[in-house]
């Protein structure tokens, strides 16, 4: 048995009737030369580069305190930052 990949092409009847089904769905459609330069290129993906980065660490806290800004719903870890930023404010060294 061969390692190529065996591609059957469709017929022109086939062709035609996979065209009339894109042109009858009413979630196809065609993008314009301007909406297409403005789409993103495949390699700027993810989210966009900050001034500040972040910085990915692994620390414990008690369960409480985790809980405790879990239950504020999303964004809770941003809270925390700004909790930390906070009391970094109200504690800077003389």
């Amino acid at each position: 048995m061969s390692s190529k990949r065996n591609i059957i092409m469709p017929t022109d009847e086939e062709d035609a009737a996979i065209n009339r089904g894109i042109a009858e769905d009413p979630d196809t459609f065609e993008v314009s030369d301007e909406q297409f330069k403005k789409m993103k290129r495949l390699g700027a993906r993810g989210r966009p580069r900050l001034e500040t980065p972040k910085v990915l660490l692994s620390v414990r806290y008690d369960a409480d305190i985790v809980e405790r800004f879990k239950s504020t719903g999303d964004g809770w870890q941003t809270r925390m930052n700004d909790a930390l930023r906070e009391w970094l404010k109200d504690h800077e060294p003389a």
